[in-house]
């Protein structure tokens, strides 16, 4: 029998990842609650041993605007709607500038045991825009690995694609780049084309977290292939603590807790993943959700051998499947 892994995957953007969609003006409190929960979150990890993937945006690692200018690849994205260019947001003079960079955070992550400091791109950087000239995606992940090693001395392995958008070329950008391990989509129809997507797919998206409606969720993990990153699919997303629909909660937390002991059951893989911001209108009670899905965890580990691993680490173990 295969040894059953759970995957831990977050995409650590702040407002880097949603610039393009909600105004940084009156969020300012949600992303400062983020910014206060992690060192929590990291303790969660640390006291059950669990190892986890923080997919960053390389212009939040800056001290501030100076530093991400200096850091900023020459060779720009131009998106023919400027609303996605990360670029074209911030030089505009958003005012709240602490919103938006954290290194301090990035050593917290780096110092916490079994943390791996991977890539969300430099510039949360959508490759399924029409617009950048040839070259701006390589050159965006040549200015998220400089940053990641010239001020923290991390070489970066893994790679999360902002919005979940690639292709075979951008995947075959990222190994030439170096990236070891993606992680790609569930496969899912309503996971497909996600920069196509539209109210029907997010409807369901949503509705799989509470209710079955795709495919099992847990996976054998693939032995590698020589010239390319290990592919490594996503389970599910931990959608965010509901307030005022409670029941949904319950529903949400018991179909992980379903999924992960299915995996350890069979000796399958389990890859969790949401965005440390997820937790930001409700800390506290976001927090004890993850605990809850940590005890179960330790309890997979004690009956199956379930075993954390980061996404270098799993990319490490199907390197040794070949």
């Amino acid at each position: 029998m295969n040894q059953p892994a759970f995957i831990i995957s977050l995409d650590f953007e702040l407002h880097w990842g949603r610039f393009d969609k909600v105004p940084l003006a009156g969020n300012e409190a949600y992303y400062h609650r983020t910014k206060e929960l992690i060192p929590g979150l990291l303790s969660l990890f640390a006291e059950y041993e669990i190892g986890a993937t923080w997919a960053t945006v390389g212009m939040l690692m800056a001290e501030n605007a100076e530093e991400w200018e200096h850091f900023s690849p020459k060779t720009q994205p131009h998106f023919k709607n400027p609303k996605y260019s990360a670029y074209h947001w911030f030089r505009s003079g958003p005012a709240d500038q602490s919103c938006l960079f954290a290194p301090d955070l990035v050593r917290h992550i780096i110092r916490t045991p079994r943390q791996e400091l991977g890539s969300h791109t430099f510039a949360h950087y959508y490759t399924r825009v029409l617009g950048p000239p040839p070259g701006s995606f390589t050159d965006d992940l040549k200015a998220a690995k400089r940053i990641a090693m010239e001020k923290f001395g991390i070489e970066l392995h893994s790679l999360v694609l902002p919005r979940n958008q690639y292709n075979p070329e951008v995947l075959q950008t990222a190994w030439e780049m170096g990236f070891q391990a993606i992680r790609t989509n569930p496969s899912d129809w309503f996971w497909r084309s996600p920069e196509r997507e539209g109210y029907v797919k997010k409807s369901f998206r949503a509705a799989d977290s509470y209710w079955s409606l795709g495919n099992k969720t847990s996976y054998l993990p693939a032995s590698g292939r020589a010239g390319c990153s290990r592919l490594i699919p996503a389970s599910r997303f931990f959608r965010p603590y509901q307030e005022r629909m409670t029941w949904m909660n319950r529903l949400k937390l018991e179909r992980v807790k379903q999924e992960m002991t299915e995996a350890g059951r069979k000796g399958e893989v389990y890859h969790l993943w949401w965005h440390p911001h997820n937790h930001g209108n409700h800390p506290r009670e976001s927090l004890e959700e993850v605990r809850m899905l940590l005890d179960h965890f330790a309890e997979c580990r004690a009956t199956y051998g379930m075993h954390s691993m980061t996404m270098a680490d799993i990319a490490s173990r199907t390197s040794s499947l070949r």
